[in-house]
């Protein structure tokens, strides 16, 4: 015979689960392109200039600077405010030369920024450049830090770990320089 204490307990139980799965789908993507033709040139190598810049469109006030210089490819987000906050790609994914994949995926809490996957495609063996590592850099927005926090290989399940980096980034340090 289950008695009150034990229904009691396993009610407990059950809400705990039912907050916790609720919280962990709480989170939703929202994917914003980076490709060249949906983003506004700033500066081109083709206008005389010293690489190219592009500022891509974001989410909730936020955008996105691809830059490239040297066949290396990096991202500065820009808050709403305008504060601009580099990730540093070619230091703390890789060094070798580079390219971001077409489109950002922002993680989002009720409507608000909390993290940002990017997938940075890297030559890393010089013997053969053609040879691409596939990484899905995972950054995450706070009030106080935009940098990155997990560097995911490529993998079967990359995309589901890339999600779930990011939707515990927030109390993550940030990545240092190699």
């Amino acid at each position: 015979m289950i008695n009150t204490r034990s229904l009691f307990v396993l009610f407990v139980l059950f809400c705990g689960l039912q907050t916790f799965e609720a919280k962990a789908q709480s989170n939703r993507s929202v994917y914003t392109s980076l490709e060249e033709k949906q983003c506004r040139v700033l500066k081109s190598a083709m206008a005389g200039d010293d690489g190219y810049e592009g500022r891509c469109r974001g989410v909730a006030g936020y955008s996105l600077l691809l830059s490239e210089g040297d066949l290396r490819q990096n991202i500065t987000v820009i808050t709403p405010q305008g504060a601009k906050h580099s990730l540093d790609l070619w230091d703390v994914i890789s060094g070798g030369f580079s390219s971001v994949g077409p489109k950002a995926e922002w993680r989002l809490a009720k409507q608000k920024p909390t993290a940002l996957i990017i997938r940075y495609n890297a030559s890393e063996d010089p013997d053969k450049p053609d040879k691409l590592t596939s990484y899905l850099a995972v950054t995450k927005i706070t009030a106080t830090e935009i940098c990155v926090t997990d560097k995911i290989p490529p993998g079967a399940t990359a995309n589901e770990d890339a999600r779930r980096a990011a939707d515990e980034s927030a109390n993550k340090p940030c990545f240092k320089r190699q």
